[in-house]
């Protein structure tokens, strides 16, 4: 078969049929636009009808018809079918040195493709074996999860990150400055299945006390921090809130979070992120619910509180008032 190809068109396509006693066939091609040169490739056809062959059992015989899985030989007495090629490599002998050579090359060839089969094969295997490894561990990690009192994770978003996070929903836990791991993406290990994600932001023309709620998000449905190995926290399919512009103004963070240290002090100081207490964060989605003015969105919020009290065992009933820094100033 030569394929002649003229400036991107397929001009004239020419078989060639080449001689099964040579057992040679020429293959010519000219691609691309364009192109100046040819390649030209020699190709062995191996052809073993009426071969002679030696069995070590079975004595001398001629080859009568082979595929790419059997070959039929014909003995003195009757025909005999053999796993072709495998049948080659111990116990029958081709009588004809090229041919002999030419079916040597075929076996290699498929026994390099049987050995990289097998090492596929392995390949797949270690990935089983380490998902098995990943789910009886999140298993046990389920089983044997203790609730945090502050496994709630708040996030400084500038504006990149703020249209980021509301279009991918999810967020990063910015990597390792320091230390062996140097580099390497934070591991938030308190974040569970109770945990939720809220999103702040502060304009840097306005004071730290002004910090603004933006939105938030429970972790995805499966979300264990300990075994989160890329630093991003996905949200969950259907608890998440992003708030208006207008609403964001209305909820200030600081109304809510205080630095038990220095609980006058409002400085977020560095990082990108930082825990707090299961409490203050259901207190921020029930004053959410009361800022929702469309029935819809306000049900959704509900809903959103009662699966966050629910997942962290808080009773709406014994949930205090806000008493965050901004409250405490006289």
């Amino acid at each position: 078969m030569v394929n002649l190809t003229v400036e991107g068109r397929l001009q004239r396509v020419i078989s060639k049929k080449s001689d099964s006693n040579k057992g040679v066939a020429l293959k010519v091609s000219w691609l691309g636009k364009g192109t100046s040169f040819l390649t030209i490739r020699r190709t062995k056809i191996l052809n073993l009808i009426n071969k002679k062959v030696t069995h070590e059992q079975f004595g001398v015989g001629s080859i009568v018809k082979y595929n790419d899985s059997f070959i039929e030989i014909h003995f003195t007495s009757e025909n005999k079918k053999f796993v072709f090629p495998d049948v080659f490599e111990k116990h029958l002998e081709l009588h004809d040195q090229s041919a002999a050579h030419s079916l040597e090359e075929m076996i290699q060839k498929k026994e390099m493709e049987r050995k990289k089969e097998e090492w596929k094969r392995e390949e797949e295997k270690k990935v089983q074996r380490h998902e098995q490894q990943l789910r009886l561990e999140h298993e046990k990690l389920m089983k044997n999860h203790k609730l945090h009192p502050k496994s709630q994770m708040v996030f400084w978003c500038d504006s990149e990150e703020q249209n980021r996070a509301f279009s991918d929903w999810k967020v990063f836990s910015a990597v390792i400055k320091s230390g062996t791991n140097k580099g390497k993406p934070n591991k938030p290990i308190r974040m569970h299945q109770n945990s939720a994600c809220l999103l702040t932001a502060r304009d840097s023309s306005v004071p730290e006390k002004d910090r603004r709620i933006l939105g938030v998000y429970m972790v995805n449905e499966d979300f264990i921090g300990k075994l989160c190995e890329d630093g991003y926290i996905p949200a969950h399919s259907k608890f998440r809130l992003q708030l208006t512009e207008e609403e964001s103004d209305q909820m200030l963070f600081w109304n809510y979070y205080v630095n038990e240290k220095l609980p006058h002090k409002m400085a977020w100081n560095t990082g990108k992120y930082r825990y707090f207490d299961n409490v203050w964060m259901a207190q921020i989605l029930l004053d959410m619910v009361s800022l929702k003015r469309d029935s819809e969105e306000r049900e959704t919020a509900q809903r959103f509180f009662d699966h966050f009290c629910k997942m962290n065992q808080i009773k709406e009933q014994d949930l205090p008032k806000p008493d965050g820094a901004l409250m405490r100033i006289g």
